[in-house]
């Protein structure tokens, strides 16, 4: 395990500014860094203390921001339109990399996060050592829109959304609307990752749980099956949703065998 310090701090994006929270080890042993992409209703703060364990164990940056509208970072100036998940890799991973003078990284993407990291692989693919994706969709699946529509009446609790406010204060609305009204409208239906998994020539993993309320296993197969570069896929027992926060040590020994056979030997 690796001693850490952690930095905090605030990058100028093309429509707002965005927070950046860094995990850096006293010794590192890998140059890319890993840059975490959050789901559709997550910020930094809710990574928890994964981005700490993460950096700990494989001796790499660890690499965090809120997206626009979410979390710490500027409010979103309008709506998500369609294309959203490419926009967001094509856009703000740039940025983020020439901030933070990265030249290279790996792509670590929760839920639809998992889509932006996968579109970061296809289009800068010289930058990218390494997918992996926790959660991900690549279309949009019946069972997921069902879990979006059960989450979203659970926001009609009061208690719901004060939690939603802790983390994203006065944008809370806007982001489970951004969630919900996004994947729910018509535009967004056809939306896959069917012709950018075939673009992504580096490693690859991909974490799933096997009973993932927001996505079958058939996400984690289309993605092994598809990517052009070595892929393995890692299917985690008994669990949700959210593996990093379920079974952060299954999460952690997948990543960092990955690291060890794909990346490092």
């Amino acid at each position: 395990m690796h001693s850490l310090f952690v930095e905090e701090t605030w990058i100028n994006a093309s429509q707002g500014r965005l927070f950046v929270k860094r995990w850096i080890p006293k010794n590192i042993t890998g140059p890319a860094p890993i840059i975490l992409f959050h789901d559709s209703l997550g910020c930094v703060a809710l990574w928890r203390d994964f981005p700490q364990q993460l950096a700990s164990a494989t001796g790499r940056e660890v690499i965090a921001y809120d997206r626009l509208g979410f979390g710490q970072s500027d409010p979103h100036p309008g709506t998500l339109g369609p294309d959203f998940v490419r926009q967001e890799a094509q856009d703000t991973f740039p940025e983020l990399c020439q901030a933070l003078q990265r030249e290279s990284a790996v792509v670590f993407g929760h839920s639809v996060g998992g889509g932006m990291a996968t579109f970061c692989a296809a289009v800068f693919a010289d930058r990218c050592q390494a997918l992996i994706t926790e959660s991900a969709q690549t279309f949009v699946e019946d069972v997921t829109l069902a879990g979006i529509r059960d989450a979203d009446r659970g926001f009609a609790e009061k208690e719901q959304m004060d939690r939603l406010r802790k983390y994203h204060g006065d944008k809370a609305q806007w982001v489970l609307s951004a969630w919900v009204d996004t994947w729910l409208s018509e535009p967004f239906q056809d939306w896959t990752l069917s012709d950018t998994l075939p673009r992504v020539r580096c490693p690859v993993l991909a974490i799933h749980g096997d009973q993932d309320e927001y996505g079958s296993l058939i996400h984690p197969e289309r993605i092994t099956s598809l990517c052009a570069g070595p892929a393995t896929k890692k299917i985690v027992p008994d669990c949700g949703h959210v593996p990093h926060k379920e079974k952060p040590a299954d999460v952690l020994d997948a990543i960092t065998a990955f690291f060890q056979k794909k990346l490092n030997g």
